[in-house]
């Protein structure tokens, strides 16, 4: 698992999340779309209602991050 915070360009080693029912319920629809995705790697965006905040959720392989930017790579292979 890695947490990215993309504002501060910086990960993050834990986080709480306070979700609406409804939001939670877009989690859970977004988490079984990227889990039944065939793709090597796929995500989801899960914004609340208003669009101020956004949690994007992605599914990796290590053996192939191909797909992701250097950034992410970083983060993913280094955890930093």
């Amino acid at each position: 698992m890695r947490i990215y915070n993309v504002d501060s360009d910086k990960k993050v080693n834990k986080v709480i999340l306070y979700l609406t029912a409804d939001e939670a319920k877009v989690m859970k629809d977004s988490l079984e779309a990227v889990l039944g995705n065939s793709k090597k790697h796929h995500h989801e965006h899960i914004p609340d209602s208003d669009f101020q905040n956004e949690i994007t959720v992605c599914i990796y392989k290590e053996d192939d991050l191909t797909s992701f930017d250097e950034r992410s790579r970083k983060l993913i292979l280094n955890d930093e």
